[in-house]
């Protein structure tokens, strides 16, 4: 899964999606704990 956001960080344009990656961000801290 790792994989698979980071492709689709590298499609996504940083400036519009920033919002969006910082939500999967959170999500994976609270995953991990």
């Amino acid at each position: 899964m790792g994989s698979v956001i980071k492709k689709r960080r590298k499609r996504m344009s940083k400036k519009k999606h920033r919002k969006l990656l910082r939500k999967t961000r959170v999500q994976r801290r609270k995953l991990k704990k």
